[in-house]
């Protein structure tokens, strides 16, 4: 028995078969590498996109706080930015006292490294009970500046009234130099 075998069979399972020989070479010489690189950046990206959703998250957390902060101490922000005038000190709390005398202001010596400038404030009052004073350290903690009053605070008896001396530090924020 003889097989018939067309010319055109033959000449189609041979293309075929050099066909499935390079579909199968064109697998495992680049398709299958080219997978397992692929799987390899898939994990790394995966862990990248991973470490940016956390460092975002906290960029995020990080931003909220600050914005809660600046809402929270509006007041002192804006205090830290107001210059002090001495004049306009006297003229607002010179109610709390009889007399109230600043001294020369003198800046204390900074580092070039801190972000505030330092003034010291030398006063020195009569007021008629210590409950005049302590209204003034009410005021000047509402008031437009930043004011640490330095301790010793000194109170002298002087006939129907007392005469009080103490040193304030008035803080300023420096302002950056545009470059």
């Amino acid at each position: 028995m003889s097989i018939n075998i067309s010319r055109q069979n033959i000449y189609l399972l041979v293309l075929s078969t050099m066909l499935l020989i390079f579909v199968l070479f064109f697998s495992f010489v680049v398709l299958i590498p080219a997978g397992k690189d692929y799987r390899e950046e898939r994990t790394k990206v995966n862990h990248e996109m991973k470490e940016l959703r956390r460092y975002q998250n906290f960029t995020d957390d990080t931003l909220e706080q600050l914005k809660t902060l600046q809402a929270d101490n509006r007041d002192i922000i804006t205090a830290f930015d107001t210059s002090f005038n001495p004049d306009k000190f006297e003229k607002q709390y010179r109610v709390h006292f009889t007399s109230l005398e600043l001294a020369k202001q003198k800046k204390v010596l900074q580092d070039a490294e801190e972000e505030f400038a330092v003034y010291e404030v030398n006063t020195t009052s009569a007021i008629n009970s210590p409950q005049s004073f302590y209204d003034f350290l009410d005021a000047i903690n509402k008031s437009n500046w930043v004011i640490g009053v330095n301790f010793p605070i000194n109170f002298k008896r002087d006939a129907e009234m007392i005469r009080s001396s103490f040193t304030m530090k008035v803080y300023n924020a420096q302002k950056m130099e545009q470059k």
